[in-house]
């Protein structure tokens, strides 16, 4: 870990991002594990949100898919974690705070949805709208940018996998900004 880095939140800069990608990649099984119980307990809230009630909401569509997404969101935790430290704690946040990313987060995933009763056309402009919206709210687009690649890349190998791509890369997308959000919040005083 980078000390000068810790809890300053930036764009990583290319390098940054392979040093962190690396290092994600690179974590045995018992440190992993320390890795998610540590999230588990940390951010209790958030993490039953990634990894349960995103991947359910893929998995409808495609399980592998749901199962990629898991991986590409530890990943993601391992990033954060290597470039940024230690997670905060649910417990050092403000209420408030943590009440306004679950009402964020409430409209986001009306967008992603897909109801049965709403037009196929209007469901995918409010997906192209709030993916736009989420790209341009988030502190690391080439980490958005990367998962991306790799959703693609996986949903390649397996024509199934296809009608999930969109969903999996915007909530792949929403975890990025919700831990970006996680790591800019002042703790609460």
């Amino acid at each position: 870990m980078t000390s000068s880095l810790i809890n300053t939140m930036h764009e990583l800069s290319e390098r940054e991002l392979f040093e962190a990608i690396h290092y994600a990649k690179s974590i045995d099984e018992e440190t992993g594990a320390t890795i998610i119980e540590r999230f588990q307990l940390e951010q209790t809230a958030l993490a039953q949100v990634v990894f349960g009630i995103f991947p359910a909401f893929i998995a409808k569509e495609n399980t592998e898919m749901s199962y990629f997404f898991m991986d590409l969101c530890f990943d993601v935790l391992c990033v954060f974690e290597h470039a940024f430290g230690s997670l905060p704690s649910q417990n050092d946040m403000d209420y408030d705070w943590l009440e306004k990313q679950s009402a964020l987060l409430d409209i986001e995933l009306q967008a992603i949805i897909k109801e049965p009763q709403m037009d196929e056309k209007i469901s995918s402009n409010l997906q192209d709208r709030f993916e736009k919206r989420s790209l341009e709210e988030t502190t690391q687009l080439g980490l958005v940018n990367f998962m991306k690649m790799a959703i693609d890349d996986f949903a390649s190998e397996n024509p199934s996998r296809v009608s999930s791509i969109k969903s999996t890369q915007t909530m792949i997308a929403i975890v990025i900004r919700l831990l970006s959000n996680l790591y800019s919040h002042p703790s609460k005083q």
